[in-house]
């Protein structure tokens, strides 16, 4: 089943239907522009947008009990990534196969 999930106004994940999960994440805390934004845990509360020039991404297949995909740098986390790279990550992940 795919399906859009939100985030607390941090950000979103997608799910496709081959079981695999993007997570892009963009509010205080993430690896991104808002990471060290000077209201903490209140920034973005009573917000209708949030924005952000970059944001983290994070893969996992099924639930997340398994072992999420790790990025070159030997992370599961990569932080300050452009639109164009989430959505190029996106297509990647789309292409995952379901094993």
């Amino acid at each position: 089943m795919s399906e859009f999930r939100a985030t607390g106004n941090k950000g979103f994940q997608m799910v496709f239907e081959n079981g695999w999960t993007i997570s892009v994440q963009f509010g205080y805390g993430s690896y991104c522009d808002n990471r060290n934004h000077p209201d903490g845990f209140e920034f973005a509360k009573d917000l209708n947008v949030v924005q952000s020039s970059d944001a983290e991404i994070a893969i996992w297949p099924g639930d997340g009990a398994g072992d999420w995909y790790v990025f070159e740098n030997g992370d599961t986390v990569l932080g300050y990534q452009t639109p164009d790279q989430v959505a190029e990550w996106i297509a990647k992940v789309v292409a995952f196969s379901k094993d």
